[in-house]
């Protein structure tokens, strides 16, 4: 029945296609009802929830595609390739993301590690950095609760923090929560060093550097990194890079500046590695590339 109650309030302050900034800090809806094929992106952590229609998102040739069933949780900021190649006016994509706070999803999850005892466990083996969940009844209430607060301004001001702390627990104890404590909890080194990578694009990094910043030997940083990406340091720094340039020129930005922002010091190179990357040349990326709100 909560899942129901969404859609309809979706439906409801989205009549037509686009995208909703909400009263309520990082909470985002939106509607598509064009095909929009995947495209380069760089997820941040979000939890996004489909209530009708389906989307795909792919890390390193890895398809997650969900719909009303599952929701999807990227806890840690990833270069993925996002898009809805279904969404039709007959079947619109409906949805709702809301970004996650690091701070409180940090707090929330050393709460439940002291109050579970799972402080001193053996580390379980790496989860999926993408990983798609079941609606069960604490993450569909919590929801809803939350989106319930758009009617009022004096709601979503007042209750707003508390009620995305609430949503946020349920996504730390649900179908996804070894994602989430992984990135959240007690030895989260690879989310905070992909912090420190996103921050630090148009800077020089090698593995050596980012290494010694998770406090690790390089062959035990490595594999631990790959564990919880899917790549190899190198690759995620340049698939990170490749994929916010991508953004960028699309937004309008012209190829030789989106390049030095993201830290190519040669526009051959840079344009040799994107053409190998998406299979066109950054200058035909600018023109077909799709615009909308994924």
């Amino acid at each position: 029945m909560s899942k129901e109650q969404i859609k309809h309030l979706i439906e409801r302050r989205l009549p037509e296609a686009g995208l909703e900034e909400t009263a309520l800090k990082g909470v985002q809806l939106f509607r598509v009802t064009e095909p929009v094929p995947c495209v380069p992106a760089v997820y941040q952590p979000t939890v996004v929830a489909i209530v009708s229609g389906g989307k795909e998102a792919i890390l390193d040739g890895q398809h997650h595609v969900y719909d009303s069933g599952k929701y999807l949780l990227c806890p840690m900021t990833l270069p993925v390739q996002a898009g809805a190649p279904q969404a039709s006016p007959e079947n619109p994509l409906l949805g709702v993301m809301i970004s996650l706070e690091p701070r409180v999803m940090r707090e929330l999850a050393l709460e439940i590690e002291t109050a579970t005892g799972g402080f001193g466990r053996p580390q379980a083996k790496a989860a999926s950095a993408l990983t798609l969940a079941a609606w069960d009844r604490g993450f569909a209430q919590a929801l809803l609760r939350l989106l319930d607060l758009l009617d009022d301004p004096v709601d979503a001001a007042v209750l707003g923090a508390g009620r995305l702390r609430e949503l946020y627990y349920a996504v730390l104890r649900g179908e996804a929560a070894a994602a989430a404590r992984q990135a959240f909890g007690v030895g989260n080194d690879i989310a905070r060093t992909i912090d420190y990578v996103s921050a630090r694009l148009n800077e020089p990094l090698t593995v050596d550097d980012l290494a010694d910043h998770a406090g690790m030997s390089r062959a035990v940083f490595h594999r631990r990194f790959k564990d919880a990406t899917r790549m190899s340091p190198i690759q995620f720094v340049k698939s990170m890079r490749l994929n916010q340039a991508a953004m960028k020129i699309a937004e309008g930005k012209t190829v030789s500046e989106a390049a030095w922002d993201v830290g190519y010091q040669s526009a051959s190179q840079f344009s040799r590695e994107f053409r190998r990357a998406y299979g066109q040349t950054p200058r035909q990326w600018r023109h077909a590339a799709p615009a909308g709100p994924l």
